[in-house]
């Protein structure tokens, strides 16, 4: 199915599980430690400035903010995990969102996770993968902010990225960079591919 990415609108921002969206059409979740550039790959997706806020302050993304793709798909950005400075109730209360979204019947249709490149994924980077894995459906390995790296580290970087999240041979990894725009083009193709 072709995705025009430039046809995007920002339609709702839930809070619980009454409010997500069920209407049939395929999600495409986006999901990512609080400071790994989230909303910077989505705006650089949908060819947009600040189309999905980029939060001065990490963690900023409490709620799940769904956005209509050409009318066809949403994409879906999950709050950032793992960030440290908003309350322990808080963490807990986005925990539970996170858990009922996954355990929500055919929600998912594809899982984008965003790790940074220059680092070993973290114990939540596997979680995330994991709760991905758990819903049966393809996912997309991102790794952002890969113009911050040297040429020499990105091949060793990605191996370890592989090896920490047990990718196979199969599994998509994309080099990316939401500042040069990197990777853009073989992440939409990826992601039309797998929407077939």
């Amino acid at each position: 199915m072709a995705i025009n990415f430039n046809r995007a609108e920002f339609v709702l921002s839930a809070a619980s599980a009454k409010q997500f969206v069920r209407d049939g059409r395929a999600q495409i979740v986006f999901a990512g430690r609080s400071n790994v550039g989230k909303s910077s790959v989505i705006n650089r997706l949908v060819n947009r400035k600040n189309f999905a806020r980029v939060g001065a302050t990490p963690g900023k993304t409490a709620q799940i903010n769904y956005f209509l793709i050409d009318g066809k798909c949403y994409l879906v950005d999950l709050p950032g995990y793992g960030y440290a400075k908003v309350s322990q109730a808080e963490r807990e209360r986005w925990g539970q969102l996170m858990e009922s979204y996954f355990q929500s019947e055919g929600l998912v249709t594809l899982g984008v996770q965003i790790v940074d490149s220059r680092h070993k994924p973290t114990a939540d980077d596997i979680t995330m993968y994991e709760w991905f894995k758990s819903t049966g459906c393809p996912v997309i390995i991102v790794a952002n902010k890969l113009d911050k790296l040297k040429k020499s580290e990105i091949e060793p970087n990605l191996q370890r990225i592989r090896e920490t999240l047990e990718l196979s041979e199969e599994d998509l990894l994309v080099p990316f960079s939401a500042e040069k725009g990197l990777g853009k083009e073989q992440l939409i193709s990826a992601i039309t591919d797998l929407m077939e």
